[in-house]
């Protein structure tokens, strides 16, 4: 049975229940539309990759419903303490992505077999308490068949998607519309995706990339 909610009639504890019973959902974050599931259950993550029809090489990152859950999935690198604390003060909740060496209970599924994970903090509230309603991490990904036009609003969700996913929510649009930028500060910091915060912005905060 597939459950669908907006905005005014969402019941948290009901989507919680769900993915706990290793559903997934379809939900709207700051930056796009994404498809998330239990971190503890590798059924559900491997739920999000058939229903993306997404190759097991390509990783899944984790969004975080507060600051103090980054170190409980994965490691701070101490010579780059400093500038990812810069970087999370100035940029989280927001469209930036941190990749960090993961914690070993990080299911391999969800790394694409690598030690590093990506995590995002997103600034809306009703990504955050569905995040915090399964304790404080969704590992999440672009709601849309890879290949697809990431979406940016539920409307821009494809049928087809939608029919693979057990929880869909409709927020309307997302309101960035675009994609996070991701930096790797696992070791010597490297941009890997330019997106939603400009690298001119980064580098104003870290120094030159």
């Amino acid at each position: 049975m597939k459950v669908i909610y907006d905005l005014k009639n969402i019941d948290f504890n009901r989507i919680k229940e769900l993915l706990e019973k290793k559903e997934i959902v379809v939900y709207p974050t700051d930056t796009v539309y994404g498809v998330g599931g239990l971190i503890t259950s590798e059924e559900a993550i491997k739920k999000i990759y058939q229903a993306k029809e997404r190759s097991y090489k390509s990783p899944i990152i984790a969004l975080i419903s507060s600051v103090d859950k980054i170190e409980e999935i994965a490691y701070i690198n101490e010579k780059n303490r400093e500038p990812i604390e810069n970087l999370i003060e100035k940029f989280w909740p927001g469209g930036l992505t941190i990749i960090l060496k993961k914690k070993e209970f990080v299911p391999d599924i969800l790394t694409a077999e690598g030690d590093t994970i990506g995590i995002r903090m997103p600034n809306l509230d009703i990504a955050l308490k569905i995040i915090e309603s399964v304790g404080g991490v969704l590992p999440t990904t672009s709601a849309n068949i890879s290949g697809e036009t990431t979406p940016r609003s539920y409307d821009e969700v494809s049928e087809k998607f939608r029919e693979r996913v057990g929880i869909l929510i409709d927020g309307g649009k997302s309101p960035i519309g675009e994609e996070s930028t991701i930096i790797d500060m696992s070791n010597e910091p490297k941009i890997v995706r330019v997106g939603a915060i400009p690298v001119e912005e980064i580098e104003k905060v870290i120094g030159k990339i």
